[in-house]
């Protein structure tokens, strides 16, 4: 128990101020448990346990999911910001800049949700009474949007991971911070893995319309990388993966 409770550096004192101390509660709360928890439901969950995909389809579950879970992150980050604001410049460091950085992926990426385009498709046609939408159609902005949300979504997650390590470094946290830490990303990796391979990475676009070849997005390879997805010309029976 006496090692468990020691700063993981014995030469230096574990003290953290109130305000510190919350900062680092609300950041590890946000980033190092809600923000991979939304990204795993979004990646796993577009298709329930349980649902007769692909005659049943678009349910939202994952979607509220996500954009729940992302939000909260979005306002714990700024409640944590708001703690050590306006920042000591004598004591910029590693971690300082590193969050810097992590704040402005955050930005950016509700800057790119905010200005994703239109769905449309049968269940949410345009004005017109069309079926025309970026996302429906797989304009050339949804493509950009979903590689570069993708994109900047994992390397948030992983810039975040060593945000939080450098925070508690700096803190100088006890060992059992580190230990609580660790066997919660190895677990999270884990169960990553584990739906992978149970082929639960089911295409968006055909989680949202199926995949019959008359859907425009169809017509195109599986967005992402690992993402199970119905060949059209194979019909309702066979599944296969596009890397």
């Amino acid at each position: 128990m006496d090692w468990l409770l020691a700063p993981i550096d014995a030469a230096r004192d574990h003290e953290v101020a109130g305000a510190v101390a919350w900062h680092a509660r609300l950041m590890v709360l946000a980033w190092g448990i809600l923000a991979p928890l939304a990204v795993l439901v979004a990646r796993f969950f577009k298709v329930m346990p349980g649902q007769d995909w692909p005659r049943e389809l678009d349910n939202q579950t994952w979607w509220k999911a996500h954009w729940m879970g992302q939000g909260a992150v979005v306002v714990l980050t700024f409640c944590a910001l708001a703690m050590v604001m306006p920042p000591n410049l004598s004591e910029i460091s590693l971690h300082t800049g590193l969050g810097a950085g992590l704040i402005l992926l955050l930005a950016l990426q509700v800057a790119l949700g905010l200005a994703r385009g239109s769905k449309g498709g049968p269940g949410a046609p345009a004005p017109d009474g069309s079926l025309r939408g970026h996302h429906y159609d797989m304009t050339p902005w949804r493509l950009i949007f979903e590689a570069a949300h993708k994109t900047i979504g994992y390397g948030a997650l992983a810039l975040a991971m060593v945000v939080i390590l450098t925070g508690l470094w700096k803190a100088n946290g006890p060992v059992w911070m580190w230990l609580v830490l660790g066997l919660w990303w190895s677990g999270l990796i884990f169960v990553f893995m584990g739906l992978q391979r149970r082929g639960m990475a089911v295409d968006t676009y055909q989680a949202i319309w199926g995949p019959d070849p008359a859907h425009p997005g169809n017509r195109r390879p599986a967005q992402g990388w690992g993402m199970r997805r119905i060949a059209p010309e194979q019909g309702q029976g066979e599944t296969e993966c596009s890397e």
